[in-house]
């Protein structure tokens, strides 16, 4: 079978990396070869993007190059990764993919929906998510989340204001989609966990009929 492609949104400090490592852990007890990777990175030249993208020191990045950077970085992790371990009929669990810039720069930067979906467009080729499952947090929370973890990236820095804008474009853009599984970051790890289970068990038996 083609492989199954997974991907973790929602805002910064909504649990996504602490869901996506206990998933990988439960589908490798099941047998599964899993691939995990994480926006923007994921290969060296994604990792060195990164480096830039989230310099808490590089304030004076526009919209526009912050847009094209991500892009970049997406780009070449579909070319390297992502794109020949579907086709080998690998699980790919993804930290954020398309729709993170789609609310990042599109709406929360304002650079218009249509604009970043067409930059992304040729990175991403035939690649589509079979699975989306958005953890939903405020933002506040999810802010307050990171600063008891660790410092804060760019991004991280960005207004409450700003993050109010990635929160409300994150409902809006996911809003309705058959692929999009919408979850409750508030709840429990466990309980949050146990619904990303039992649908990703439903994918793979779509998968393999």
């Amino acid at each position: 079978m083609k492989g199954l492609f997974i991907v973790m949104e929602g805002p910064d400090g909504s649990g996504k990396t602490t869901q996506i490592n206990l998933l990988e852990q439960y589908l490798k007890e099941a047998g599964y070869e899993c691939l995990i990777t994480r926006e923007p990175g994921g290969t060296v030249i994604g990792e060195e993007v990164r480096e830039l993208i989230l310099n808490p020191e590089y304030k004076e990045m526009s919209p526009v190059t912050e847009m094209l950077l991500y892009a970049a970085s997406r780009a070449q992790l579909v070319h390297e990764v992502i794109g020949p371990a579907l086709e080998a009929g690998r699980i790919v669990i993804s930290d954020r993919f398309v729709d993170s810039s789609i609310v990042y720069q599109g709406i929360a930067r304002n650079l218009g929906i249509s604009t970043v979906a067409a930059v992304n467009a040729p990175g991403i080729g035939i690649y589509r998510p079979d699975g989306i499952f958005f953890i939903d947090l405020s933002e506040a929370e999810g802010i307050r989340r990171k600063k008891n973890q660790k410092k804060l990236d760019r991004m991280e820095q960005e207004s409450i204001d700003f993050h109010h804008l990635v929160s409300e474009g994150y409902r809006k853009v996911l809003a309705e989609r058959p692929e999009v599984i919408k979850i409750d970051g508030g709840k429990d790890i466990d309980v949050i966990q146990k619904k990303i289970r039992n649908h990703v068990d439903e994918l793979l038996k779509k998968k393999n009929r």
